[in-house]
């Protein structure tokens, strides 16, 4: 079980905890970790060889764990001494075209609901060819072969449909859904982690917000809350053993409807030692007597996402806030006794103008002139439309990359700590969320240089201009990829064929588009008589 980073990175994400630990506790696997830097000893012989993936970026380096491992990079020349190769997460959830001639089977939807089915399935013609035990796991919801789906292109080279191969197959996927009461925790805490000795918690999953650019909510819907007692207080309580620290994780951890209470029994004088952290909170339920419990608990600052200082674009992305709740979050977080409040933001959404930036701006100054000595870090990036939510339509914005310098022009000097994520490397993982089977020549050419923006330029380049070996599924020479402005700038209609269009997320095609259209409205320009 592999995953594309070293030890101190993989062992810190709670979804990769959470596959091995499903698959170490069965009586008929014996798991392996694999990361980057380090291993556990491997096996003579392998027959399973799996990836978690949550980010874009990480694509190439699959590549190079499989050689590491005498595997063959793509799943064509795999024979049946070969590992099947399966991967899952929500960037292969989400699209995973680009990636598809790379993996044999694909997991779509929560480990909790695919693992079992899937193992089960593939004990049942262990002993069958590769060619078998594939078709036999492609009857499984939610599991994905994608070597018995062939995409079909137009003269133009525009995609036109990805069908199964043989009549017998189902023409989409559905992703799975956990419905369980119990989330995920920990089950592994160590001093060697990027969080040191921290046990987290899962306290929600998904988000009831919608904000229509989020794949942490539209991905994994519907909002999941386990409940207090028979979920949230045995998962701390287990990891309270072994350690001090506890975080508390979910995309709005503060609107379990139980959060409150859970806070209350965490306020108990047996836990007075226990360091407590949350992940992003929503800014309308940040109270003193939140701010306070937590710094009671050791933490000293609150994460909030407010998307833009513009009231008007937060109403375009469905961001449900006013400039008052958050200027409230950030006096009752200092009214609590936090010493630091961190907020998130984009630039380059859909209908943004100038001005917009321009708020963000002035909202973050307003903060620290009416709240001092509380200190502000704006985290800021560029929108990218990912797959499966209602802006997968929308490209990249080309003066979202002049809105970034322009926010450090004005923040920097006045003392807030502005932290922009590259705009170089959000076209990138543009290019990775919006791509179908024609990229994956250039992610394998990419190797050895995916840490340089011109390399990946390079690398299509070369794949346009037919330099590269071309990409193949079932058997068919797939054509040249489209051309670069097309695939991350261009908003695309609502009839262009999605490569992500046979796969069934939480919400259909149509709902989306509608999601979609509803937020457009907003940008409409008002008219005064």
């Amino acid at each position: 079980m592999a995953f594309p980073s070293t030890y101190t990175v993989g062992i810190t994400s709670l979804g990769y905890q959470i596959v091995w630990a499903t698959l170490a506790m069965r009586s008929d696997l014996d798991v392996r970790r694999l990361f980057t830097d380090q291993s556990d000893p491997p096996h003579r012989q392998c027959d399973l060889f799996g990836l978690s993936l949550s980010w874009e970026l990480d694509g190439p380096v699959l590549l190079d764990l499989l050689e590491q491992q005498r595997i063959p990079i793509w799943s064509e020349q795999r024979s049946d001494q070969d590992p099947i190769v399966f991967g899952g997460g929500p960037v292969l959830t989400a699209n995973p075209e680009p990636l598809a001639p790379f993996f044999d089977v694909i997991l779509l939807g929560d480990g909790e609901e695919l693992l079992p089915s899937f193992i089960d399935t593939l004990q049942e013609v262990r002993t069958e060819s590769r060619s078998v035990r594939l078709r036999r796991l492609a009857q499984v919801p939610g599991i994905y072969v994608p070597s018995l789906y062939a995409p079909r292109y137009g003269n133009d080279g525009c995609l036109q449909s990805i069908d199964p191969i043989e009549t017998d197959l189902p023409p989409t996927i559905s992703k799975q859904t956990w419905r369980g009461n119990s989330l995920s925790h920990s089950t592994v805490i160590t001093p060697e982690s990027a969080w040191p000795d921290i046990h987290m918690v899962e306290v929600v999953r998904s988000c009831p917000e919608l904000c229509r650019f989020c794949l942490a909510s539209y991905l994994t819907l519907p909002f999941r809350t386990p409940s207090l007692d028979d979920g949230l207080i045995p998962a701390v309580e287990k990891g309270l053993v072994a350690t001090r620290r506890l975080g508390l994780l979910g995309a709005s951890v503060t609107q379990h409807p139980q959060f409150a209470e859970l806070l209350s029994w965490l306020g108990h004088d047996r836990f007075d030692d226990v360091r407590l952290s949350v992940s992003s909170v929503r800014a309308a339920t940040v109270t003193t007597e939140l701010a306070s419990g937590l710094a009671r608990r050791g933490s000293k600052s609150l994460t909030i996402a407010i998307e833009s200082g513009s009231e008007r674009m937060r109403e375009v992305v469905n961001k449900k806030l006013s400039n008052e709740e958050i200027s409230a979050a950030a006096r009752h977080a200092k009214e609590g006794g936090l010493r630091a409040l961190k907020l998130y933001g984009m630039v380059g959404l859909p209908s943004e103008q100038d001005e917009d930036v321009e708020s963000t701006a002035d909202l973050l100054l307003q903060l620290k002139k009416t709240t001092p000595g509380l200190r502000f870090t704006l985290g800021v990036s560029t929108f990218v439309p990912k797959a499966q939510t209602p802006f997968q339509w929308q490209g990249v914005r080309p003066e979202a990359d002049k809105r970034l310098k322009r926010l450090a022009k004005r923040l920097k000097p006045k003392g807030i700590d502005l932290r922009p994520e590259s705009y170089g490397w959000s076209v990138i993982q543009a290019l990775l969320s919006r791509s179908d089977r024609r990229l994956a020549p250039v992610i394998a050419a990419v190797r050895g240089s995916q840490e340089s923006l011109g390399g990946w330029k390079k690398a299509y380049r070369s794949s346009r201009a037919g330099e590269l070996p071309g990409a193949r599924s079932g058997g068919i020479d797939l054509p040249l990829p489209p051309p670069w402005e097309q695939v991350v700038h261009d908003n695309w209609g609502e009839d262009v064929v999605l490569p992500w269009d046979h796969l069934n997320g939480p919400l259909g095609q149509k709902t989306l588009l509608k999601h979609q259209k509803l937020s457009l409205a907003e940008a409409a320009p008002t008219v005064q008589d």
